[in-house]
């Protein structure tokens, strides 16, 4: 017993050795999360408190399970095989096997993945004549297992027009089909699995008394169902364990219900609420900063990070004028990690939106760097660029038969395989492509007005490949293949069309960097081909991570790199929207910056390329959140820095000016950070020259300048003739500067700034 809880903080060793309670335990990233719930679970059974078969332990994922599972056999010399440790869908699967028959269920159902419920879908909406375009398969399995996440079955779904009482009728139909083919869908696991033992008292009075201690690990990402589920099979005599830390709540887009973790303590009437504050992973800059950014976050039960390890090193902050520098220089401080001795493996490259990966990724394979997207895809191999690529194919050589085939009906337009399949026998006799088979041979039906509207798209989009440019040409084809409308109308469909504006960017990037290419559309894409084909390393190779913030969470890595720190990035806009939406992402930034054992890089860029254009930005709030002395300032080497002071903003104080080479950056934030220069000096910095923030404002002296304002972009102004506005953009300088102002009643409007006599709103 002295061996198992050796070594174990007096936290930890307070939570593992709890009596028959129900208790929260506030694990803080880094604390020993894990070792805390398997200890206690070793505890147990070592000291006769509970059998293997006596304790549900549930997790999150099957990784997880596994590594309690293999732990606990390393403690203990027990066989771990029967005890139940799983996740929610593998645990209620199991109970389901064992009572098929009181769940109305075959003894040999299956259970259908994401891919087979929408077939399952798409039979139903085509037994029921429905379009299958207005009631897409995909929406429709979102709105099913929705509903079942939340409890509820088809009758239980209120219908208040009729659209949704077209999908409840659907949802009907698909459960009956489903019943009748013996086959479960995920969500309907847990549902089934909750309905049987509400209704059945024996049997759940049989599992309450099995299972006298009941382990839960991620509290936080538990759902409605999930919550109902533990409190059923609790009852009024279980002892719940519950493991989880609000700050890192990070999937409220999944359903997960943060507040969960309060009513826990209220419906148990939990007495222990034990908090793991002691952080094992990260240097105490990094917990500070973590600390001072979540602290803003009003609705949370309160923790605070800190470790033993000393302070290490402050964060390093980088002000970018672009993208494209931004990615060079993380490419650039890897290089210098790497030659140190740091292995590629223990770098991490993070964002918070998928999109972004595109400028670091060919950054990446300029320098000829190793690297791994972590659970996703590199960005030329995400199915959305895949599609415009494959209309860029048609549009440079419409004989191209693998293209023709990826979206020949995609998006769906009508063509049915059987189609496909009567021009593919009749290009392999006539030996020609597909395209010219579809010209000649139209196979006769309801699919021929189709093809004959997607051979004229071809047609239309090789004539635009002749005149437009190539970020034009990508363009037009989001348009007019509907590719942006079709995914518009997803649940996920903003993350698709946000990689699909990267690729105009990727274009146009290419046009740049390759002016005067005889071919440019062959030209790209072949580039794309190279760069999807290269530099993905293999699972043993030593290999940069790149990947976004919600992947990394339960990861660590000596160096992580957070990019994209700007307004409507991360914070995302689309956060602005949602109740708490804010909150979550203050979250996610906890997240983020809790994966650094050792060195944390956060960087912004004060203009993005948007639709071949370039967007500026404002620097994140979550970076002004960061207390001063946790922070150093890098200028890069072999530059000279102009540093311009700001007027202090709503996001804000100052932003660093970097004219690198004497080339004029405008009179406006330069960076784009929406902040109106107000006093100017010149320093030079030595190469590889660090500075704190206080340093910078040291270096200010006051002076005025003719295009000074006390305006922001997003700040409300009110102008005597055009009304109330909002301000949008800047751009020249001194008396040429103009303001670009968005007003309620005559639209956007460019007024010099000398002359504007602008009033704040």
């Amino acid at each position: 017993m002295s061996n198992l809880l050796s070594n174990l903080n007096p936290e930890q060793l307070k939570a593992v050795t709890l009596p028959r309670v129900s208790a929260l335990v506030l694990a803080g990233a880094g604390s020993g999360k894990t070792r805390v719930l398997t200890t206690r679970i070793a505890h147990l059974i070592q000291s006769g408190q509970a059998s293997p078969a006596g304790i549900l332990a549930v997790t999150f994922t099957n990784k997880a399970a596994r590594e309690m599972t293999t732990r606990l056999e390393s403690m203990l010399p027990i066989n771990t095989r029967g005890m139940w440790i799983g996740t929610f869908h593998g645990l209620c699967n199991r109970l389901l096997r064992a009572h098929y028959r009181d769940a109305i269920l075959p003894q040999t159902f299956q259970i259908l993945d994401s891919a087979d419920q929408q077939s399952a879908v798409k039979r139903v909406l085509k037994s029921m004549n429905v379009d299958d375009e207005k009631f897409k398969p995909r929406e429709m399995c979102w709105f099913i297992n929705g509903a079942k996440e939340q409890g509820l079955r088809y009758k239980d779904v209120e219908a208040h027009d009729e659209f949704t009482r077209r999908q409840v009728e659907i949802f009907q139909a698909y459960d009956e089909q489903c019943q009748k083919e013996g086959v479960v869908d995920f969500a309907e696991l847990l549902l089934r699995c909750y309905e049987l033992l509400s209704r059945n008292a024996p049997l759940l009075e049989h599992y309450r008394d099995r299972f006298k201690f009941i382990l839960v690990d991620e509290f936080q990402d538990t759902n409605k169902l999930q919550y109902r589920w533990i409190r059923l099979l609790a009852g009024t005599t279980g002892a719940v364990f519950g493991v989880g830390d609000d700050d890192q709540s990070v999937y409220g887009f999944r359903g997960a219900e943060v507040g969960n973790m309060r009513d826990f303590q209220h419906d148990f009437h939990v007495q222990e609420v034990i908090k793991l504050e002691q952080n094992y992973r990260s240097h105490g800059s990094i917990l500070d900063a973590a600390n001072a950014v979540i602290k803003h976050n009003q609705a949370r039960l309160g923790k605070n990070l800190w470790t033993d390890a000393g302070k290490g090193e402050p964060l390093r902050i980088f002000a970018a004028a672009n993208d494209n520098e931004e990615a060079q220089f993380i490419v650039d401080e890897v290089k210098s990690l790497h030659r140190e001795g740091m292995r590629l493996n223990d770098i991490a490259l993070l964002y918070r939106s998928n999109a972004q990966s595109r400028v670091l990724e060919h950054s990446l394979f300029r320098a000829g760097l190793s690297y791994r997207v972590y659970g996703g895809l590199r960005f030329f191999e995400r199915q959305e660029v895949k599609h415009a690529l494959a209309y860029m194919r048609l549009a440079a050589n419409p004989d191209d038969d693998g293209a023709f085939t990826r979206v020949v009906n995609f998006p769906p337009r009508g063509i049915g395989a059987r189609s496909i399949e009567q021009l593919q026998d009749a290009a392999n006799m006539n030996r020609c492509s597909l395209m010219q088979a579809a010209k000649s041979f139209m196979p006769p039906g309801r699919s021929a007005a189709a093809l004959g509207t997607f051979i004229s798209l071809v047609d239309g989009l090789k004539a635009s490949a002749e005149t437009l440019t190539l970020q034009e040409l990508v363009e037009e084809i989001v348009e007019r293949s509907t590719l942006k409308s079709h995914y518009q109308s997803e649940r996920e469909g903003a993350e698709r069309i946000e990689n699909l504006a990267e690729l105009t960017n990727a274009a146009a990037l290419f046009n740049e960097e390759y002016e005067g290419e005889d071919k440019p559309l062959i030209g790209f894409l072949t580039h794309a081909s190279l760069e999807s084909g290269e530099h993905e390393a293999g699972q043993g190779d030593d290999a940069l991570q790149l990947m976004t913030v919600h992947a990394a969470k339960g990861l660590e890595f000596d160096a992580v790199f957070l990019s994209g720190l700007e307004e409507g990035l991360f914070p995302h806009d689309n956060s602005m929207n949602q109740l708490d939406g804010i909150e979550e992402e203050r979250r996610l930034m906890y997240v983020a910056i809790t994966r650094a054992r050792k060195r944390l890089y956060l960087s912004y860029a004060g203009s993005r390329m948007l639709h071949g254009q370039p967007r500026y930005g404002v620097v994140s709030r979550f970076v002004d959140e960061i207390p001063s002395e946790l922070c150093k300032w890098i200028v890069l080497p072999e530059r000279v820095a102009t540093f311009n002071s700001y007027s202090r903003g709503s996001q804000g104080d100052f932003f660093a000016k970097q004219d690198w080479g004497g080339r004029s950056a405008g009179g406006y934030h330069p960076q784009g950070t929406g902040y109106a220069p107000k006093t100017e000096s010149e320093t030079v910095f030595s190469a590889k020259d660090t500075i704190s923030k206080q340093d910078m404002q040291r270096a200010r002296f006051e002076t005025s300048r003719p295009d000074a304002h006390p305006f922001g972009i997003g700040q409300n102004v009110m102008h005597a003739k055009f009304g109330e506005g909002v301000v949008i953009n800047f751009e020249g300088s001194g008396l040429d500067a103009r303001i670009h102002v968005k007003f309620r009643d005559v639209g956007t409007k460019i007024l010099a700034m000398q002359y504007a006599k602008l009033t704040a709103a």
